[in-house]
């Protein structure tokens, strides 16, 4: 192989990775994930015969979105304070 080829297979892996990367931080990804929780938690709860079962379903859901929303924030502020 050449190296215009093996130039040509990295830049496209890279563009692979990219395109992996955004899907990973969208927020897209994470309000779907959201909404599988919520529907994971009401049916739970639904079992469980929890009472108020869509409002204490919204307990796991929201956590979840809002651990993602703060991740890269206090990452990025991590970083800088240690590296």
């Amino acid at each position: 192989m050449n190296l215009e080829q093996e130039l040509r297979k990295i830049e496209a892996r890279n563009a692979k990775v990219e395109t992996h990367k955004a899907w990973e931080t969208s927020l897209f990804r994470r309000g779907l994930l959201t909404l599988f929780i919520y529907g994971m938690a009401v049916l739970v709860m639904w079992v469980a015969k929890v009472e108020q079962i869509w409002l204490a379903s919204l307990v796991p859901a929201v956590g979840y979105f809002l651990s993602t929303v703060t991740v890269s924030p206090v990452r990025e502020w991590w970083v800088k304070r240690f590296y």
